[in-house]
């Protein structure tokens, strides 16, 4: 089966897929890697879902939640979060990235579980049950129409998400207007290589797995920056497919009233870089570097 070019129908396509992937993780008799229907095969598996995160985060969490990881990184891991603060997670799944964002933010944070997927949504409210974290809000939506206002979170991230989108501007776009200005955008995702072929780029099975819908680094990049996002930075982690590799992607929102982290490098004192633009400066409106 190849690509359908229509957006409704690929949305489908991919909504079918991965409610299968949580029906099996519910159903405790299979995973997310089973041999029939895949999305991540036992020898990708390596390259995707929960071995990418530490022993000590995985166990904090219920076995589905864990079992039901689909991404290709951890940006828990990079996201750099802070207690008080309000994320969101955009194509949330079964939940792993929410609940240990969670955790992180802690009683005064917040974290925003956004998905397409009802069985998705419904295997995720049923791990924060078993995980007892009430910090977390689950919307149903499409990660091109994010159910948010404008300006009201401190970090977006998303784990192998947005290469699944029909039209990953829109999403870029989205995720800039709810970032609050100086809020950050950390996320990993597949960057395809400029010569992947057309026939990769064809494959449905590609699409679902997270390869064949990838942009390449000029493309990220180019659409970050036409969202109006900042100091972007894409790092690849490992190799995923032979024409594609998982990357940590980071951008800022710029703050009209504070520096960019460009910026801070020549204004900034040495002594001064650590709390320089940081979440508490902002927060009032100052900035360590005007």
């Amino acid at each position: 089966m190849t690509v359908p070019t229509d957006q409704t129908e690929l949305r489908d396509v991919v909504r079918a897929k991965y409610a299968a992937a949580a029906t099996s993780t519910t159903e405790r008799n299979a995973s997310c890697c089973s041999a029939e229907g895949a999305i991540i095969t036992a020898e990708q598996r390596d390259q995707f879902g929960s071995p990418l995160y530490d022993q000590s985060d995985r166990e904090q969490l219920p076995d589905a939640a864990v079992l039901a990881s689909l991404g290709c990184g951890n940006p828990i891991a990079i996201a750099e979060l802070h207690a008080g603060e309000t994320v969101l997670d955009l194509g949330s799944g079964g939940g792993i990235d929410v609940l240990l964002s969670a955790k992180r933010v802690g009683p005064s944070g917040l974290v925003y579980g956004l998905d397409m997927t009802d069985e998705m949504l419904d295997l995720a409210r049923r791990n924060q049950a078993e995980a007892e974290v009430t910090n977390v809000q689950w919307l149903r939506g499409h990660i091109e129409q994010i159910p948010l206002p404008s300006d009201s979170v401190d970090v977006i991230i998303s784990n192998c998400v947005i290469n699944l989108s029909g039209d990953k501007p829109q999403v870029l776009r989205e995720a800039a207007r709810v970032l609050k200005p100086g809020g950050r955008f950390a996320v990993s995702d597949v960057v395809a290589d400029p010569d992947m072929d057309q026939a990769t780029r064809s494959e449905v099975q590609a699409y679902t797995g997270c390869i064949a819908g990838a942009l390449t680094r000029d493309e990220f990049t180019e659409a970050l920056t036409a969202a109006g996002l900042t100091d972007i930075t894409i790092t690849e982690t490992h190799r995923v497919h032979a024409a594609a590799a998982s990357a940590i992607v980071r951008a800022t929102k710029p703050d009209p009233s504070c520096c960019s982290t460009t910026a801070q490098a020549s204004c900034c004192e040495p002594s001064a870089k650590d709390g320089c633009c940081d979440t508490a400066a902002t927060s009032t409106g100052e900035c360590g570097c005007q």
